[in-house]
């Protein structure tokens, strides 16, 4: 057994993606001045095992798939920035290049809740409610 062994579950890419995530939050809240991005809240960030590339994935809080895209679009083209300022931070001997992707899962999961309260309420339209105590 080496004296140098890692916990199993939590290896490097995963350590870098968390600092990145963290990194990334920091720069987009108090760096990146452009409105489009102000709301950006990053979710998630995957590194490949190589650490070539890092997928960041973020939400905009109150905004729509049409700002989303934009903000994209407004991400990718501050990239460089954002990792030139992250190999800054990272010690690592590269620094991941970074791929923005627009996260719909509140979208998503917003939408999957209304059918499921519109479905509800239509089945409480056909049978009625049989929780309540009979009466003799």
């Amino acid at each position: 057994m080496s004296r140098h062994r890692r916990p199993q579950g939590f290896n490097r890419t995963d350590r870098i993606a968390d600092q990145i995530q963290r990194e990334l939050s920091r720069l987009l809240q108090f760096e990146v001045k452009d409105p489009r991005v102000n709301l950006a809240t990053v979710q998630d960030v995957t590194v490949s095992r190589d650490l070539s590339f890092a997928d960041v994935y973020f939400t905009l809080l109150g905004k729509g798939e049409e700002e989303g895209a934009e903000a994209e679009k407004v991400l990718e083209k501050a990239s460089g920035f954002l990792r030139s300022s992250l190999a800054q931070s990272l010690n690592t001997r590269t620094t991941p290049k970074l791929r923005f992707h627009y996260d719909m899962t509140p979208e998503n999961a917003a939408k999957m809740s209304r059918l499921i309260d519109d479905v509800r309420a239509e089945d409480r339209e056909l049978r009625p409610d049989n929780d309540e105590p009979e009466q003799d």
